[in-house]
């Protein structure tokens, strides 16, 4: 997990450096060493990193490297770096990491990796996560998509949990990861509706730490998530066999927006997903982002009534 910020300290470090012309590879090795630490170059000169231990750590010992180079380094503590105000800086290492998550999402999908290959694409996305500082909402898109291979690994076909008795889940807490995506705030809704109606949400990246919460669309063999080509929100469908046409629609629109697989042509979702992901990236806290997005299925969810039963008084006239 990426280490916070101390809020108390200046919120940025600056290194500064120059090195002889003919340290060429000098030069290769510390901007290999900055992109993996997730540094990002200044505009004038330089590069930028949060201020935590670790980041005053690894910049401190690239210090070091370059004088041992011949060359002149400095880090220096900013509370602003010239004409960038903090949001947008933030904003810049959210998009450099959204980008890294979407390399590999694409590397995931386009291709079915080897069991090696996917170690390595594993590691390097942990890689990524411990240089995300300020939780690009890509990163569970990657966790959704590790958590579907991994479970087509270990279920068999047709594989699932044993019988749902409804009771059981009854006026309980639901545990789910941070930052909630499509299929997530969609489950929370379909829980909430048809399952739970008291059920109360909370955020944790080890349901372990929450011995009496039901995890939901989480990593590891517990609870309710992908299982084979079914997202979270189709999981949860069928165990607790709910039924009706606009709940089937639904389903097939999160697994369209989810898993981008267009396994039902169905485009709906798209603007909905943007807008969660919208929100993220403004540092819309997990509660209130899960809020919104149980307000826009139920707005999905009434939004298909009418045309449904439109229909249906067509084919009775």
């Amino acid at each position: 997990m990426p280490i916070a910020v101390d809020d108390a300290l200046a919120p940025w470090l600056l290194l500064i450096f120059k090195l002889p012309v003919k340290q060429a590879s000098g030069r290769v090795e510390i901007w290999r060493k900055l992109k993996r630490y997730g540094a990002l170059a200044m505009p004038s000169a330089g590069y930028v990193l949060p201020n935590n231990p670790t980041n005053r750590e690894r910049l401190e010992w690239l210090a070091t490297v370059i004088r041992k180079y011949k060359g002149h380094a400095s880090v220096v503590q900013a509370q602003s770096l010239g004409e960038l105000p903090s949001a947008t800086l933030k904003q810049r290492f959210i998009e450099a990491r959204s980008r890294d998550y979407e390399l590999i999402l694409r590397e995931l999908r386009n291709s079915k990796p080897a069991q090696r290959k996917l170690s390595r694409i594993r590691k390097r996305f942990q890689q990524i996560v411990e240089v995300d500082f300020f939780n690009s909402p890509f990163r569970s898109r990657v966790e959704t998509v590790f958590a579907r291979l991994d479970e087509a690994v270990k279920l068999p076909e047709g594989g699932s949990l044993q019988s749902v008795v409804k009771r059981k889940y009854l006026n309980r807490t639901w545990v789910t990861r941070p930052r909630p995506g499509i299929d997530r705030v969609s489950s929370a809704w379909l829980i909430r509706r048809f399952i739970d109606p008291n059920a109360k949400f909370i955020f944790g990246a080890k349901p372990e730490r929450h011995p009496k919460a039901i995890p939901f669309d989480m990593f590891g063999p517990q609870g309710f998530g992908h299982r084979g080509d079914d997202c979270t929100f189709e999981t949860l469908r069928k165990e607790f066999r709910i039924r009706g046409r606009r709940v089937a629609a639904i389903a097939e629109i999160i697994h369209d927006a989810d898993l981008e697989d267009e396994k039902f042509g169905r485009r709906e979702g798209v603007g909905l997903d943007r807008a969660l992901i919208g929100w993220a990236q403004q540092g819309v806290g997990d509660e209130e982002l899960l809020r919104r997005g149980i307000d826009l299925i139920e707005g999905l969810y009434q939004s298909i009534s009418e045309p449904e039963n439109a229909r249906r008084r067509m084919d009775n006239e």
